[in-house]
């Protein structure tokens, strides 16, 4: 099994990533929000779940170890696959996935692309108590090494609204669909962001000003973005 890679971020796509590791780029598949915290040209670090199939070897790759050792515990359950799995931690946090399941919230878990009624009452009957409760989780989020999704834009990297349309797209929904979620969800989420960057800023500087201006270059969390979007989604 391959644990983890870290090294330098050589390409970022819609779905996936490439790592050189050693002069080696390894392809790993990635959630929207893991490949939020990943900068071409900067060094990186994911936890990696290794799936072998017949015809091929796919690379899976995660912010944190707890949701690689999630992504592994729900492809144990009937009908859930790699891509679903990964469609579900997209969705969630491996903290709510634990959430729903404790409180057989199905309707919940039926936000996610490709899951039913029924498929969620099955999941909620095999993983319950199987999961562990939130406090399990691996506290601090990112892994180390690797940026968080809210660090500074890069130049010419796609911006939050680009990469949660993609995430939407990616787990099946319109184009048109997601570009209206991006709009009912842009307002709060903006306005938090500043708003925790001014705080932010003020706290470190003791000045309103540096505040506000650490307010108006506030990024959004794109794991953050795209779990409000398909709330939104989820009630359509």
């Amino acid at each position: 099994m391959i644990a983890h890679v870290d090294g330098m971020v050589a390409a970022v796509a819609p779905e996936a990533a490439v790592i050189d590791v050693g002069g080696v780029g390894l392809l790993v598949q990635c959630s929207p929000g893991t490949l939020a915290g990943l900068r071409p040209g900067e060094r990186g670090r994911v936890s990696t779940s290794l799936v072998v199939r017949e015809d091929a070897l796919t690379l899976y790759g995660f912010g944190n170890d707890d949701e690689r050792n999630t992504f592994e515990l729900l492809q144990t359950a009937s009908g859930i696959g790699p891509r679903l799995a990964l469609a579900m931690l997209a969705t969630f946090s491996p903290d709510g996935l634990r959430r729903a399941v404790a409180a057989e919230d199905v309707t919940a878990l039926t936000r996610v692309p490709g899951i039913g009624r029924k498929g969620a009452q099955r999941i909620v009957l095999e993983l319950a108590g199987r999961l562990g409760s939130p406090a399990d989780g691996v506290p601090g989020g990112a892994a180390a090494g690797q940026a968080s999704p809210a660090a500074g834009a890069v130049p010419g990297a796609p911006t939050w609204r680009d990469q949660v349309r993609t995430g939407l797209v990616n787990l099946g929904w319109q184009a048109r669909d997601a570009d209206q979620a991006i709009a009912a969800i842009e307002p709060e989420l903006t306005a938090a962001a500043a708003g925790g960057a001014a705080a932010d800023g003020a706290a470190a500087d003791g000045a309103a000003a540096d505040g506000a201006s650490a307010g108006g270059a506030a990024e959004v969390d794109v794991a953050a973005a795209l779990r409000a979007a398909l709330r939104v989604m989820g009630r359509r």
